[in-house]
């Protein structure tokens, strides 16, 4: 697993994303989050992006990641990337998890 880390000049912790190569061609995200008063900077594509770009450069041909209902901005968020519900539904502690995916490279 790997972790980016966004820092603010002042060195404050702004936003992570993790990621990982799994077997197949396939890369999963997981665990982004951006503070909320960086909301709308750009942030959030811009780590996506670095994601997708090492999970691409690591001979990935897709990527997928799993979600919650009640993350709604963060679903729409994906989805305005081009993540597409893949129909598969797990679950973490009971609460399901949505997977999305993403056709790369």
């Amino acid at each position: 697993m790997s972790v980016l880390v966004a820092t603010s000049t002042s060195g404050e912790v702004v936003g992570t994303i993790a990621y990982k190569v799994l077997e197949g061609s396939e890369g999963h995200l997981r665990g982004m989050a951006v503070r909320p008063e960086w909301h709308g900077s750009g942030l959030s594509t811009s780590l996506l992006e670095t994601a997708e770009d090492a999970l691409s450069t690591a001979g990935c041909k897709a990527i997928t990641l799993d979600t919650a209902e009640p993350l709604r901005t963060a679903i729409r968020f994906y989805e305005q990337n081009g993540y597409r519900p893949t129909g598969k539904v797990g679950y973490f502690f009971g609460m399901p998890l949505f997977e999305y995916s993403k056709s790369i490279g």
